[in-house]
């Protein structure tokens, strides 16, 4: 892939956030030796949450897609404050937790917003593991929560 990742980004039709600030006594991300993990992010714009409530009765999944996908981004601006992302080898693990309504099942396509800003950014080396993980509830109210773990060059 040619280009920096916000170059990627960018054509993708996507944009890199500000670093989030934590919302608690924790650091947005971690690198230690090669790897980077990021706390858990949530679908804020300008500290904002994009909309609240359930998967499957509040939130649409589509709506919820779009979600994840700012939650990715947040985690990658996060990743930013630790390390170059262009350093970045592979994205070894992403996790998503969807508030779910009773009965939804759909959380793999709702982190699929998350995965496909993995792969804007690094192509192939964005593939990764992943869980996708529905839940009763979430900090804020928020519908979904992203975390990855990436490998870095040293």
């Amino acid at each position: 892939m040619s280009g920096t990742v916000i170059e990627r980004l960018v054509g993708a039709g996507m944009s890199m956030p500000p670093a989030p600030n934590a919302l608690g006594a924790y650091l947005p991300a971690v690198r230690t030796g090669s790897l980077v993990f990021t706390a858990g992010q949530l679908p804020l714009i300008s500290g904002a949450l994009m909309t609240t409530g359930a998967v499957g009765d509040d939130v649409d999944p589509e709506t919820a897609m779009a979600c994840a996908e700012q939650c990715a981004l947040n985690a990658l601006a996060a990743a930013a404050s630790v390390c170059d992302l262009d350093d970045v080898v592979r994205v070894v693990k992403l996790t998503g937790f969807v508030a779910s309504a009773p009965g939804f099942t759909a959380q793999p396509g709702v982190v699929d917003g998350a995965s496909r800003v993995m792969a804007a950014a690094f192509g192939e080396a964005g593939r990764h593991a992943r869980e996708a993980v529905g839940v009763a509830a979430l900090p804020l109210g928020a519908p979904v929560e992203v975390s990855v773990v990436l490998e870095v060059r040293d």
